[in-house]
């Protein structure tokens, strides 16, 4: 990113950290990365029809006419707005309509009802996107070194706010038609196939003072730094995440039904939802069990890893097993430099694989992690609208790690925190085991 700071500082700017220095080649490649992201956004719509853009299934989730509107609302509102020559909003209402939850930049139409919004109608959301990308395109062009300087911070949050968009388009876009009995395929597709599985193996780390967060250069958000030092004590952590199978044995044993394995919020939370299984999960006449998917209903792949599940089930599993979540320190530890990746949302799967054998810790599923999501030792979020972008969140959420089959692979890097409450289940989300070490 551009450096906005003496050589060497990092400076944060709402949600993300800058640390690179200005240069023509930069120019042109944040130009790439903005119009890739933004194609990218409105091809993942296409199989989609004109009825499916006003989905939306529950209060957590929005519409996909809301996504594509939000995400061109926030490039119009942090970058045109402040530094395009005799600026006008697209549509004066857009600012009210498309808000989230930047309470800095003014009132917002109600996340509960964003599918209430039949108008505008999805074709001038598309007008929107076009307009706007034309006046960013306009501005990357001329912008002099300073207007530059002070753009390309946001740009690039702008460019990441986007991809968390298209995981959430998808993972939205599921739950939707997981509620629809006639189980809407987004994408057609043949069956995954069974794959190969590899065997559950235990990888040992030492006691010590370890240092996680973001060093260094390169797009992060703030949420990732600083870098700092925490003690770990020994700990073992599992190779894979935990797969259908073993998560199949946790309930034929009762798993579901008994009180001493769940935390007291999780049992409750178990009871009043009727939980028996992981979510898109389904049961024929003959018993035999399939799982709903964005390429329609598939049979269980035993050796995949087991998706959809909330903190409290992972919790609940991980003690019947005789084991722990590890904690987001752990998780860093071992996942290292992040070799051997598994599938993200460019390899069009759109559903988890089976581990590959290498140590894989990246992509498939999101995984629930211990630790609560709060702020590293001397955070301090930024002042101003963009300061809400990840700080005022640091309470009540579970920290995930990894990213998922609907991740784009560029979003995904070691220090990279995700989070949301420990009931949810709509979200990617699996989970590997960990153990204290011997003593």
């Amino acid at each position: 990113m551009i450096q906005t700071a003496p050589a060497g500082e990092n400076i944060a700017f709402g949600g993300v950290m800058s640390a690179e220095p200005f240069s023509p080649s930069h120019r042109e490649s944040l130009r790439t990365q903005y119009h890739q992201v933004r194609r990218l956004t409105e091809r993942l719509c296409e199989p989609l029809v004109p009825d499916d853009y006003l989905l939306q299934s529950m209060p957590e989730c929005s519409p996909p006419k809301w996504h594509l509107a939000h995400s061109t609302w926030f490039f119009e509102t942090f970058v045109l707005a402040s530094f395009e020559p005799g600026f006008r909003p697209f549509h004066p209402l857009f600012s009210f309509l498309f808000n989230s939850y930047y309470e800095a930049v003014g009132e917002r139409w109600p996340r509960p009802a964003r599918g209430l919004l039949s108008r505008p109608a999805s074709g001038e959301v598309f007008a929107y996107r076009h307009d706007v990308n034309k006046r960013m395109a306009g501005l990357l062009e001329t912008a002099d070194e300073v207007t530059w300087q002070a753009i390309t911070p946001i740009v690039e949050l702008g460019i990441n706010h986007e991809q968390q968009h298209q995981e959430l388009l998808l993972t939205d876009l599921k739950h939707a038609f997981g509620l629809n009995p006639l189980r809407p395929v987004y994408l057609a597709g043949t069956s995954f196939g069974e794959g190969k599985g590899t065997p559950l193996r235990w990888t040992d780390h030492p006691a010590g003072v370890r240092s996680i967060g973001h060093a260094g250069a390169g797009f992060v958000f703030d949420n990732e730094s600083p870098r700092h030092r925490t003690f770990v004590e020994r700990f073992q952590i599992a190779s894979r995440p935990v797969t259908v199978e073993e998560f199949l044995e946790f309930i034929e044993d009762g798993g579901y039904d008994r009180p001493e394995l769940w935390l007291a919020d999780g049992w409750t939370t178990r009871q009043q939802k009727g939980w028996g299984a992981p979510l898109y999960w389904d049961s024929d006449a003959a018993g035999l069990r399939s799982v709903f998917t964005l390429r329609g209903q598939q049979p269980l792949n035993m050796i995949e890893p087991v998706c959809h599940v909330s903190y409290y089930e992972a919790d609940a599993f991980a003690r019947w097993a005789g084991a722990r979540l590890p904690t987001e320190a752990e998780w860093e530890i071992a996942a290292g430099a992040g070799e051997s990746p598994g599938h993200f949302l460019e390899s069009g799967r759109f559903h988890p694989a089976p581990d590959n054998g290498g140590g894989q810790f990246f992509g498939d599923v999101w995984e629930w992690t211990a630790s609560p999501y709060a702020p590293y030792p001397g955070y301090r979020p930024a002042s101003g609208a963009l300061g809400e972008y990840n700080g005022k969140f640091m309470c009540n959420q579970m920290v995930l790690r990894g990213g998922s089959c609907v991740t784009p692979a560029r979003h995904v890097r070691p220090t990279y925190r995700n989070f949301f409450p420990p009931d949810a289940r709509w979200q990617f989300s699996g989970f590997r085991l960990a153990k204290d070490g011997p003593s």
